[in-house]
């Protein structure tokens, strides 16, 4: 009997994040999916009818299995596809990742994005509490290629997609130089590391373009 074929589609956004780092696994694992980029925030019905809940991308659809959710999509497809494991396997190091790439989409998101952007009586502080969440991360990447040591992992997929090819383009933006080199040699070592990675290199949204999104909701923000 046949193996019934797989068919894997991804609902996501080209400057989303959350979209992309799932886009870098399947390639890193060799997937075949079917793309499909939703205008937003003018969202298809698709969109809507999958997640109902957040309706947000990205949604991952594998055969009959719908999942939200850019965590819980990279944790599902390190188990279905088991080439080029993204996860650790010791149960520490698992649960450090996940610590972390939370940590990333929670606190360094809104200190170093909306924090940023919202300060009233300049954003000084705004930056050195950014820079020391950054901090944190430079020394975690210390002596290593990567997060995940000499290959990329869930930890590099998650802070690449935000941090580099994402909140560094509206600091960009803005006119800060929130990551010098000087500062943080590990954590720019560790973003040219990521730039010779084919699948990661396959998902970073065109910076003049990504640059011109992140400030005009910058702007929007700060307009209200």
């Amino acid at each position: 009997m046949a193996e019934k074929e797989e068919c894997v589609k991804l609902l996501g956004f080209w400057g989303s994040p959350f979209s992309r780092r799932v886009e870098m696994a399947l390639k890193l694992k060799g997937v075949p999916y079917e793309y499909l980029e939703e205008d937003l925030p003018n969202k298809t019905s698709l969109l809507l009818e999958l997640n109902p809940l957040h309706k947000k991308v990205p949604v991952l659809v594998h055969n009959d299995k719908v999942l939200p959710e850019s965590h819980l999509i990279l944790e599902y497809i390190d188990q279905t596809w088991k080439n080029n494991p993204i996860l650790p396997h010791d149960p520490y190091e698992k649960a450090m990742a996940r610590f972390w790439a939370k940590f990333i989409d929670e606190q360094i998101l809104s200190l170093g994005f909306r924090s940023l952007v919202e300060a009233e009586k300049g954003r000084e502080v705004a930056i050195e509490e950014t820079q020391e969440m950054l901090m944190f991360l430079e020394k975690e990447v210390i002596g290593q290629d990567f997060f995940g040591g000499k290959t990329i992992g869930f930890l590099d997929m998650v802070a690449g997609s935000m941090i580099p090819f994402c909140l560094a383009r509206l600091w960009e933006g803005l006119g800060i130089d929130m990551i010098p080199e000087e500062t943080f040699p590990e954590l720019n070592r560790w973003i040219k590391n990521l730039k010779q990675v084919e699948a990661v290199r396959e998902c970073i949204p065109p910076r003049d373009k990504q640059v011109e999104r992140m400030t005009k909701i910058a702007e929007k923000i700060m307009s209200t």
